[in-house]
């Protein structure tokens, strides 16, 4: 399925503020990275042209000009590999510039959460993203409506105060 939103480095470039990120898969289908570990690959954190990828700039792009990013992740224990191999790559992630928490899905009791995983740009303009149940990515969707964007707003603030920052969260 086509989708006609706009690109991720397009909708961050546009963005003041604030980017936030919520992940809810344990499992998000196959990728080289992915593979490279499975193998026994590992990244040389030294070497950061070995791994710095175009989405990794436009995050520090972001971050330099003062926008807030904070991706969340609700996880299944004991993780799934590709969970795993997520915490182990999300050192990137971290050195780009992003904030990133974990929650065990234990420990989202007590509220709701979205269906589809999303980003989430000033807190104004949601890009929803959904996956076949196999994990691959199947299209992404724009939505400004207010309620849903409360909604969304609401819970991720809520997993964002009982997830465990990446630096204290192993796996």
């Amino acid at each position: 399925m086509q989708s006609s939103v706009p690109p991720f480095s397009e909708l961050l470039a546009n963005t003041t503020e604030s980017a936030v990120h919520l992940e809810m898969r344990d499992d998000y289908g196959n990728n080289p990275r992915l593979e490279a570990w499975q193998r026994g690959e590992r990244v040389d954190w030294d070497d950061r042209e070995s791994w710095w990828h175009p989405f990794h700039q436009t995050i520090a792009d972001a971050v330099s000009r003062g926008v807030v990013i904070r991706r969340a992740r609700i996880v299944s224990e004991p993780p799934s590999e590709y969970i795993r191999w997520e915490h182990y790559a999300t050192q990137a992630n971290v050195i780009a510039g992003e904030e990133v928490r974990w929650l065990p899905r234990s420990q989202a009791n007590g509220f709701l959460v979205p269906a589809n995983d999303f980003w989430l740009f000033d807190g104004k303009l949601l890009r929803i993203h959904h996956f076949a149940g196999d994990g691959k990515h199947v299209t992404d969707e724009l939505s400004a409506d207010d309620t849903t964007v409360s909604l969304c707003v609401t819970a991720f603030e809520e997993i964002w105060q009982r997830a465990i920052p990446h630096s204290e969260y192993t796996i």
